[in-house]
């Protein structure tokens, strides 16, 4: 594991802290002893719509809450690098965050991925795309042509949200920090929206937000937006866990979120309110059937990860002289 101060100092000087944790919730049973926590804290980084994300959590918490006994409770922060300072300070057990942001919490704090979005029954179908999207309309068409612009990313931590694109404009011959204007505005849904009020020219974002969440959500439709850049794919969202708790509870843990998937869970009773139908893209044997929301992207499970699985994600800050990158240590 990278253990870095300067990659700390960098998060940190971002203004990008986590202000609303107070002391710790997840006080320790036996802390003298090393013990488990008597609660368990699940940190999430909200869209504009924070309810609507812990709502497609309580699944996957209930289901850690059978497997282990332990209370856990929701946590929205603010910020992917919010989550990675609470981390630091062993108040977040279980998070979910970018691949990017998993690189940069592995530099500073103890922990490790342990799963990832699952889309479809197919394994490897959580990988995602970072997608450059602008109004219907515009006079950009294409990466090339952002250079001068305004540009709404998500978040400095974020893969999709910004490490990406910014990877793929230096390409383009575009400097991410001095030939465009970026304005970070926190989230995804966000980005497109202000994109679309004209606050900037385009948005950087994740492409199930402009395939999927936006339109079952009916803040885009068909043809309100133009895609004129998608990436290649990047390892879907990370469950990561802090490495304090017992192998023991992290076993339970691990279990809890690969061994279930979405239609299991509702036949298990995890879910109540918090259900969709099985859709299409599941395929012919799920058709019909009921499942419970799993995780903010709605996936049909989580399969396993590991540290080798975003290998890959060092081969951006390879590439990009970002301040987020600096001060890494092999």
């Amino acid at each position: 594991m990278r253990k870095s101060l300067p990659a700390l100092a960098a998060i940190l000087s971002a203004g990008l802290l986590l202000t609303a944790c107070g002391q710790s919730p997840n006080a320790r049973t036996d802390d003298a002893a090393g013990g488990d926590p008597s609660e368990l804290v699940f940190a999430v980084v909200p869209t504009d719509d924070s309810s609507e994300l812990e709502k497609s959590f309580e699944p996957v918490v209930a289901a850690i809450e059978e497997a282990t006994g332990i209370p856990t409770s929701i946590q929205a922060v603010s910020t992917n690098s919010g989550v990675i300072e609470a981390q630091v300070a062993e108040r977040v057990d279980i998070a979910t965050y970018g691949a990017f942001s998993y690189y940069l919490a592995s530099s500073v704090a103890d922990v490790t991925p342990v799963a990832m979005d699952q889309r479809t029954p197919e394994p490897g179908s959580g990988a995602v795309q970072s997608y450059g999207v602008v109004a219907a309309g515009s006079d950009i068409a294409e990466i090339a042509d952002v250079a001068g612009a305004n540009v709404c990313f998500t978040d400095p931590a974020s893969t999709t949200g910004y490490l990406t694109a910014a990877v793929a404009l230096q390409e383009a011959g575009i400097d991410p920090e001095s030939e465009i204007t970026p304005v970070f505005v926190g989230s995804h849904d966000v980005a497109v929206t202000q994109m679309l009020a004209g606050d900037c020219d385009v948005a950087f974002v994740a492409g199930t937000f402009i395939d999927d969440i936006l339109p079952a959500r009916g803040v885009i439709s068909e043809g309100d937006t133009s895609t004129i850049w998608k990436s290649d794919g990047i390892p879907g969202t990370p469950i990561v866990l802090g490495d304090w708790l017992s192998d023991d509870l992290r076993a339970q843990i691990t279990e809890a979120v690969t061994g279930t998937d979405a239609v299991q869970a509702h036949a298990a009773g995890l879910c109540e309110t918090q259900t969709r139908e099985a859709p299409p893209e599941w395929g012919e044997e799920y058709a019909g059937e009921t499942a419970c929301l799993w995780g903010g992207t709605q996936a049909f499970a989580f399969e396993p990860a590991d540290d080798e699985t975003y290998a890959v994600i060092s081969d951006i800050c390879s590439v990009l002289d970002a301040d987020v990158c600096r001060g890494e240590e092999a």
